[in-house]
């Protein structure tokens, strides 16, 4: 079992675990990938489709319990890219929100606790 505990799945760069996963899948240990949920193993449709043809070249497969999604098929593969895009949109719109409450903050002189400027 791989598990990165706290860690965000907005990519897959910083994640020990899955970063040990995948190198115990290209040593052919790992057939089949199991998640609860894709928005646990990628929200980015960048890092989805790097990590489909990884799976693809070591004939490997992933499958979401939670979401009906299996990456042995056709249909399962472009289910999967639609599941990662509207995570990535999720991710998109909430960054959207903060920044918009933020300027909305301090334009009415209210300064976040804490802050950063960009020169």
């Amino acid at each position: 079992m791989y598990e990165d505990a706290g860690i965000s799945a907005k990519d897959m760069e910083h994640r020990p675990a899955f970063q040990e996963m995948l190198a115990d899948m290209k040593k052919g240990k790992i057939n089949y990938i199991v998640a609860y949920k894709l928005d646990r193993v990628t929200r980015s449709v960048r890092d989805l489709e790097e990590l489909i043809a990884v799976l693809e070249k070591h004939n490997t497969y992933l499958v979401c319990d939670r979401d009906d999604v299996n990456t042995s098929s056709a249909n399962g593969r472009f289910f999967v890219r639609m599941l990662t895009v509207l995570s990535q949109l999720e991710i998109e719109i909430v960054s959207e929100r903060t920044k918009f409450g933020l300027n909305g903050a301090i334009k009415s002189g209210h300064l976040p606790r804490y802050y950063s400027i960009r020169i």
